[in-house]
């Protein structure tokens, strides 16, 4: 079990490290959080999970407005060009310990990210404050880097801040500037084994069970026509191609499969047949079959919005105090 928020926060007061704290309502990408605490002095950072080929872990912290190339990153660690993705959604249960928008250097806080190594942007240390979540996304803090430094020097770590926009050359005379940063030690976790395709690209095109209600001979209530257009939506079973990008579509979808499955049970000849207790037996016809497709949606809206957090952090370029 990870250290929760209010451990973390209790950690830092033990260790009288000022901060300055803002509850806020949940927020998956840089944009959403500079609603609520964009005004308050202190600097966004965007935080990066990212792994290597060889299942060595990194979290890139940097300032919102940084510009992070990941190729030149890779190269700079002496990796090659394509030698760090983004970390699979799995690992930040696994060794981070915290969900979705929640990467920070307070992670390393946990036994499990012992092994994670933790690159930090030069650009910290020219700013009054710096904003990060404590382990959950409803809430920011801020302090300087003298803070976040005596509390990385608390768990055993040195704090490496690195021109993350920097592009030496990297040859045979020129050797790889960052490559001290790279683990030493591999983490392998048996969800994902070497050669196994990573959880956001796998969940994405998993195709739920087809399941198919047993045909009748008896006369069917006649369906309206909006209704038919919802059934054909979902008949398949397939998950539909298409991006969860908000909170409203990843819903519809959910109402839409609800109301084929609905719309399939309550026949004439189920009416008769089961009388009083047709609503529990629809009740247990629902709950059997959208498990595994509310399942399959509910990853691929995860997946989605980790990208899109990644994807913003990166657009997102607020100007330099």
């Amino acid at each position: 079990m990870g250290y929760t928020k209010d451990q973390l926060l209790a950690r830092l007061q033990e260790l009288r490290i000022e901060f300055s704290k803002y509850e806020h309502p949940v927020v998956l990408t840089v944009e959403a959080q500079a609603k609520h605490v964009g005004n308050v002095g202190a600097s966004l950072s965007k935080n990066l999970f990212l792994k290597d080929k060889k299942q060595r872990f990194y979290i890139v912290s940097a300032l919102a407005d940084t510009k992070v190339d990941l190729k030149v990153l890779s190269q700079r660690l002496g990796l090659g060009k394509g030698g760090l993705r983004m970390a699979p959604e799995e690992a930040l249960g696994e060794i981070l310990q915290v969900p979705l928008g929640c990467v920070t250097p307070f992670a390393l806080v946990n036994e499990s990210a012992r092994h994670v190594s933790l690159l930090l942007d030069q650009g910290f240390k020219s700013q009054q404050g710096c904003l990060f979540h404590p382990l959950s996304n409803d809430t920011s803090i801020s302090l300087n880097t003298l803070s976040l430094d005596k509390f990385l020097k608390s768990i055993g770590r040195d704090p490496s801040y690195v021109d993350l926009e920097a592009n030496p050359k990297v040859g045979k005379d020129q050797p790889p500037d960052l490559a001290a940063l790279v683990p030493s030690d591999s983490i392998v976790l048996p969800e994902f084994a070497e050669g196994a395709p990573p959880s956001e690209h796998s969940n994405e095109n998993h195709a739920a069970t087809d399941v198919k209600p047993k045909a009748v001979k008896a006369k069917a209530v006649k369906t309206p026509a909006v209704a038919e257009k919802v059934k054909d939506k979902s008949s398949t079973g397939v998950l539909p191609s298409i991006s969860f990008t908000d909170a409203g579509q990843f819903v519809e979808e959910i109402l839409d499969k609800t109301s084929a499955i609905l719309l399939s049970e309550i026949r004439d000849d189920t009416v008769r047949q089961h009388g009083e207790q047709l609503g529990a037996v629809v009740s247990d016809t629902l709950r059997k079959r959208l498990s595994s497709e509310l399942k399959n949606l509910a990853i691929m809206f995860k997946n989605t919005a980790y990208t899109e957090g990644f994807h913003a952090g990166t657009r997102h370029q607020p100007k330099r105090p």
